[in-house]
């Protein structure tokens, strides 16, 4: 036994991982080129561009069979993925015949066999459906944030635009696609939440309401501390995509010297000695300059509804305080006459904001105990208002998003995430996994919670007792539980999110969720509906 574990060392040193890489990445629509000869119409984007042109063809010629061979079992649900031994395609039809595909090569472990020889391995089942999917269709979501929809170009250009838009934007944001951190954040695609006293909440929200009323032109209004959002008055979807894009590209590369401990360069003070840390990280990059530009770029919201084009304003202050502010494209001029009003507006009240808030962060973080090793770590999500928070996530950086664990229990929270999306009733799963550590699932009334206990002398009755959960959900879940109202008498629908520190009986949902969160939601949501103009 002792030579057979010497020569499994041996071999396991000689491994070399490889992790999934994305293969291609194609779009096409089969209307632009039903007859024969005229295949090549259908490619609307093609990466890498570089691969032959009969190449192109005969792939999304086989993705194209695959879909209509499946609608033959299946007419309103078509394949969404393919399995093969070196790879997973992934099919999403985001508009009426329009298709995007996704090629991912399965990880590979590569060993050297006795001779010297390269022996390569595909692991075919580490790739999980949901979460590429997920990827996929964020693509299709980033897209139409910056670009409109499909029909939309083809509308204002025809396909010749199209094929412009396509490929000016999938050439950049396919190079930011890390498919080795993709795992279950992904498929949740939720927000995190900065958890406020309702003091502090009230002031934020009494800045906004001025802003918006001295410059009439700002329609929704995001407030974000570091990469957590404060406020939004924007629908759920919409800020959920627009979320992805700051925390993920805009707030990486501008806002690094706050992330580092530096301070943002002071300004010239304001009237009442305020300090000014604001500066815009759209738009002009110094004020006082005549010849400054005054490009922000645009975005696309409400496009099922009213299809708003919108100039993305963002500002941040001191402690990386962020203010996102949306105005009508088409009837409003951005001069930098009301880019220095609105600096004049938002970058003081920014820095005054910034020491309240920072002081909330740092009672959160005694709240929140220590910062040695936990024995248990979790994820929790909420489907109502897309809270998400994460002990396992370490700080995103801008190229991959660290995690705690290994990728073997990253898997099996995967893994449990699917088996609850066949399940349509609540649902509780706990594994053990190799490694000894157990993974608790809870799934209930359109939240999930799932938990990685380090007792590796526990067992399955001890794990399941409501103590264990109990102190997880007391100790970090409740300091960012945040529950949401929806505001009909705004000027907008807006979801106002208020964090709520609760107590006691009140996380008594983690372990019997059916009776609790109906008497959470009746006792808190009436509180919330705070009036604009409060």
């Amino acid at each position: 036994m002792a030579a057979a574990a010497a020569g499994t060392g041996t071999w396991a040193a000689q491994e070399k991982q490889f992790p999934p890489a994305l293969l291609s990445f194609f779009i096409y629509n089969p209307r632009f080129g039903p007859r024969e000869g005229e295949e090549e119409n259908k490619i609307l984007f093609y990466h890498p561009n570089e691969v032959e042109k009969n190449e192109k063809i005969r792939n999304v010629g086989l993705c194209e069979a695959i879909v209509q061979f499946t609608r033959t079992f299946s007419p309103s649900k078509p394949a969404k993925s393919l399995h093969t031994q070196k790879n997973r395609q992934f099919f999403n039809e985001p508009e009426e015949n329009f298709w995007m595909v996704m090629v991912v090569r399965n990880p590979i472990i590569e060993k050297q066999s006795k001779d010297g020889k390269a022996v390569v391995e595909y692991q075919e089942e580490e790739l999980l459906d949901k979460v590429y999917s997920s990827v996929l269709q964020q693509c299709y979501s980033m897209y139409k944030l910056f670009n409109g929809t499909f029909l939309k170009a083809m509308e204002d250009g025809g396909v010749k635009l199209l094929k412009e838009r396509l490929e000016k934007f999938f050439h950049r944001y396919l190079q930011t696609l890390h498919l080795q951190s993709c795992d279950l954040l992904d498929i949740f695609g939720g927000i995190s939440f900065f958890p406020l006293d309702k003091m502090t909440y009230l002031k934020i929200q009494s800045f906004i309401n001025r802003m918006e009323e001295s410059l009439s032109v700002v329609k929704y209004t995001a407030f974000l501390y570091n990469d957590q959002l404060i406020w939004s008055g924007l629908e759920q979807d919409d800020m959920r995509i627009l979320y992805k894009y700051l925390t993920t590209s805009l707030f990486p590369r501008h806002i690094e010297p706050e992330l580092a401990g530096r301070d943002s360069p002071v300004r010239a003070e304001m009237p009442g000695n305020l300090q000014h840390y604001g500066r815009f990280l759209t738009g002009p990059l110094n004020l006082n300059d005549p010849e400054a530009k005054c490009r922000f770029p645009k975005i696309f919201v409400n496009t099922d509804d009213t299809y708003e084009e919108l100039h993305l304003i963002e500002q941040a202050g001191r402690m990386v305080l962020s203010a996102v502010s949306l105005t009508p494209a088409a009837s409003t001029q951005l001069t930098l006459d009301f880019c220095r009003r609105l600096d004049s507006i938002v970058g003081p009240q920014l820095t005054v904001l910034a020491s309240d808030i920072c002081e909330q962060f740092n009672i959160n973080k005694r709240i929140s105990g220590s910062e040695k090793e936990p024995q248990f770590k979790f994820i929790y999500f909420n489907h109502m208002n897309l809270a998400e928070k994460s002990t396992i996530h370490m700080r995103k950086t801008p190229s991959v998003s660290l995690t705690s664990v290994h990728p073997d229990l990253m898997k099996i929270l995967g893994d449990i995430n699917s088996d609850f999306t066949r399940a349509d009733e609540d649902e509780e799963i706990i594994v053990k996994a190799m490694s000894d550590y157990w993974v608790v699932g809870k799934k209930s009334d359109q939240r999930e919670l799932y938990v990685i206990l380090n007792q590796k002398n526990a067992n399955l009755i001890e794990v399941n007792g409501e103590e264990t959960l109990r102190h997880a959900v007391q100790q970090h879940l409740l300091l960012g539980l945040t529950l949401t109202a929806h505001n009909t008498s705004l000027k907008t629908s807006a979801n106002l999110c208020l964090p709520l520190q609760l107590t006691g009986h009140d996380s008594d949902w983690v372990s019997d969720t059916r009776k609790a969160i109906p008497a959470l939601r009746n006792r808190f949501l009436l509180g919330l509906m705070i009036p604009r103009g409060f």
